[in-house]
């Protein structure tokens, strides 16, 4: 299940975009919040605790280092991995750096996913909204429909990759405090940004708000 969740809520994604043509922004915004916060809630119970039990004196840092690579892969790829895209009215070939910046953060995120299992169903919950509002994004954009494909099954492996490759490479494990605090630094920043961005000029929203709740009591019960 760590690699299927997180493919399979990719493809979901993309099908549903594909299928259905989901057009209602209220709805996809409050899915982002609940994905936001039951990520964030799980990176701070579980994944938090267990790097600052390691001898490392450095974790703090590489937690800030974390999100400070997050804020530079945003550079490139626009917010796409909070559900902020922005792009040229029409596209005849896959946008390289937003492939590449989306790829580079999926792949990190599944590092943790090989000890914490509970964490690939929140990647899982985060990538579903994501891939629907990529999917939209690029259908609007009149994209092609074999380079969405590409972009979406490659964007769906990143993930189960990084979690194989952690598992299985001993160097990685050797440094897996290190590598899992700039996870915890990149989790921090896209869930938070996810949260504040899930309403329009940040107003109170019940609807929001108990989406949020729901997704850190989901998160304090796994």
């Amino acid at each position: 299940m760590n690699y299927l969740l997180p493919l399979l809520s990719v493809l979901i994604g993309y099908g549903i975009a594909l299928v259905l043509k989901p057009n209602n922004k209220t709805n996809l915004k409050l899915l982002l919040a609940f994905s936001g916060s039951f990520l964030l809630s799980l990176t701070v119970m579980h994944l938090l605790p267990e790097v600052y039990e390691s001898k490392n004196g450095n974790i703090g840092l590489f937690i800030m280092l974390g999100i400070l690579f997050q804020i530079i892969l945003e550079f490139f790829s626009k917010g796409a991995e909070h559900g902020h895209v922005h792009g040229h009215p029409h596209m005849n070939h896959i946008p390289w750096l937003l492939f590449i910046s989306l790829c580079i953060h999926a792949f990190l995120e599944g590092f943790p996913v090989s000890r914490h299992n509970d964490l690939a169903l929140g990647i899982a919950i985060h990538h579903l909204p994501i891939a629907i509002i990529l999917t939209t994004f690029f259908i609007n954009a009149n994209l092609n429909n074999k380079a969405i494909f590409i972009f979406m099954i490659t964007f769906a492996i990143m993930t189960p990759l990084g979690t194989f490759l952690s598992g299985s490479l001993p160097v990685l494990n050797e440094y897996y405090d290190e590598i899992t605090a700039v996870v915890i630094g990149i989790l921090f920043h896209i869930s938070s940004t996810i949260i504040f961005e899930s309403s329009e000029g940040h107003k109170f929203n019940i609807a929001k708000v108990s989406m949020i709740v729901i997704g850190i009591a989901l998160a304090y019960f796994i």
